[in-house]
């Protein structure tokens, strides 16, 4: 194995020079977007002016509300009860109040649950839900495994990820919530912003009943979930759709790894498996595209029985034939959005409404509780939120401050999707198949990465260095024993193809912000005087 310290010394010098060629060009050609909002009259569904007779606005319901927050799932249940917590006056908007019943958002990468912990919510993913402990993956591929453990030894014993119910969470965050005196949680659906001067001053909604409601409040903080009717007025989303996930339960089964979520690196593309309960594992079945075979005609039916099931553990092949058979089986579209904020006084945007990636690696709900705390924090020092401008100005800072946690989990399930999916390109199966074995080493090879994908080690230079180590260790296997030119071809494709990979994505999320964050002015924003 001496050829892995030539290796190391071929990785920290292609490296440095890959890495900062490529973040001088990026920076270069980084152009800024102006966006310009409509202040008066509607702009279409989103925004509507409505000021009385002197110009001024005159609330009509939910007076004396401080935060106007627009859904209660994961994101906004637990925003409403940290800020309430703080003491502010907090109306949750939420369109359906019954429990959720969704095929992602299961689990909770323990990153996510340190923040829980955060904002006194860890008993909402404990034994009242049949939460179960996660502590690691299991990584399949052609027959092979490897077990990736998180980096838990300096951690109590407490600390681990979370799999549940989604709609069980919810529910119990929502009541932790409600339980709190300075909240009122309502059913209804909100319709439009309310807008004066440039400045939202609150929502328009319509309630259970029907009737056309107002609510207002110095800050109105939009969580309405990845399908946001809000969010185009608050950011400019580039909404992509990757792939599909086709969900089922598997009942009374045992995985190979307890308490393991399991990866399969399937053709097309991959299968995930992770208990939600004591007696239940979720099976999510990834397909590439927006279109899926019909459940409906049974033609779904037919691919999971004829294309998925002969790639399933054979320890989870009985019960997963008996969940087909059984028929319920869910589909959901899988979107991925950065980050493009568009400051506005008085509103800001949060959780998927604001922000999303593929759902590979369950990294959602810690970024959104990372937000939330970071939020949090943020607002504390602050007792008025009625200068909006000032408000809006300070806020800023949030955007920049959460980089190294959405950037870190945003960029790595983007590119461990398009590495994991199977592809007729000879470069990309090397790939496949140096990330596979590059995490069978173990040792920091596996520590690495795992610590990245689970939020306890949120820094975006240690997922680059990781991604390109693979890409070099992938060469270095193909110029062994000797190199020739079809080989050496091949890995220059190589590289070439995870530089496709992982460049754009950086792009996206913003190279100065991802990695020079405190080159950034609104890094340094301190409250606005009171």
């Amino acid at each position: 194995m001496d050829y892995q310290y030539v290796l190391g010394g071929v990785l920290v010098s292609l490296l440095g020079s890959v890495f900062f060629m490529i973040i001088n060009t990026t920076l270069s050609g980084e152009k800024k977007k102006v966006v310009e909002k409509v202040s008066n009259g509607v702009n279409g569904n989103d925004y509507v002016r409505m000021p009385s007779q002197n110009g001024n606005f005159q609330p009509e319901s939910a007076s004396g509300t401080d935060v106007v927050i627009v859904g209660a799932g994961v994101a906004g249940a637990a925003l409403a009860y940290t800020l309430a917590k703080d003491g502010r006056r907090v109306h949750v908007i939420e369109r359906d109040l019954s429990e959720p019943d969704r095929i992602v958002g299961e689990l909770l990468q323990p990153g996510g649950y340190l923040k829980l912990i955060e904002l006194g919510l860890e008993d909402c993913a404990n034994e009242s839900i049949d939460a179960q402990k996660v502590f690691g993956y299991a990584l399949y591929k052609d027959g092979n495994d490897t077990k990736l453990s998180y980096p838990l030894e300096n951690y109590p014993s407490d600390i681990a990820g979370r799999s549940f119910h989604n709609g069980r969470f919810i529910q119990k965050m929502r009541e932790r919530a409600t339980a709190l005196k300075n909240v009122t949680l309502e059913q209804g659906t909100v319709t439009t912003l309310i807008e004066e001067k440039g400045t939202v001053k609150g929502v328009m909604y319509k309630n259970k009943a029907g009737d056309e409601m107002r609510s207002y409040a110095p800050l109105t903080i939009v969580c309405d979930g990845c399908f946001s009717n809000l969010r185009r007025n608050l950011c400019t989303p580039k909404v992509d759709n990757p792939s599909c996930f086709v969900g089922l339960i598997l009942e009374n089964c045992d995985l190979p790894y307890a308490n393991h979520g399991h990866v399969i690196l399937g053709d097309p593309s991959p299968i995930l498996f992770y208990p939600i309960s004591g007696t239940e594992v979720r099976c999510l079945v990834d397909v590439p595209g927006t279109k899926v075979p019909s459940v409906a005609n049974g033609e779904m039916a037919k691919y999971l029985k004829n294309v998925v099931a002969p790639q399933v553990p054979p320890q989870l092949l009985r019960s997963f034939l008996a969940a087909v058979e059984k028929g319920n089986i869910r589909t959901m579209q899988n979107k991925s959005m950065p980050a493009t904020p568009q400051p506005t006084p008085g509103a800001i945007l949060l959780g998927d409404a604001f922000n999303m990636r593929h759902p590979l690696t369950g990294g959602g709900m810690t970024v959104a509780l990372s937000d939330i705390v970071l939020l949090r924090d943020l607002l504390r020092p602050l007792t008025d939120l009625n200068d909006a401008p000032a408000l809006c100005e300070y806020l800023e800072s949030f955007y920049t401050l959460r980089k190294p946690v959405s950037s870190t989990i945003n960029t790595l399930a983007g590119a461990l999707y398009k590495v994991f999916c199977a592809s007729p390109d000879p470069a990309r199966q090397e790939m496949r198949e140096a990330c596979f074995d590059y995490l069978s080493l173990g040792g920091i090879c596996a520590r690495g990465p795992i610590s990245l994908l689970s939020g306890l080690n949120p820094r975006p230079i240690h997922l680059f260095l990781h991604f390109f180590a693979v890409a070099v260790y992938g060469v270095g296997r193909l110029m062994i024993p000797f190199p020739t030119p079809k080989r050496v071809w091949l890995g220059t494709r190589l590289i070439l193809g995870a530089s496709g990979i992982i460049f754009p994505i950086i792009k996206g999320e913003g190279v100065r912000q991802m990695f020079f964050p405190a080159t950034i002015p609104a890094y340094y924003r301190a409250p606005p005087l009171q």
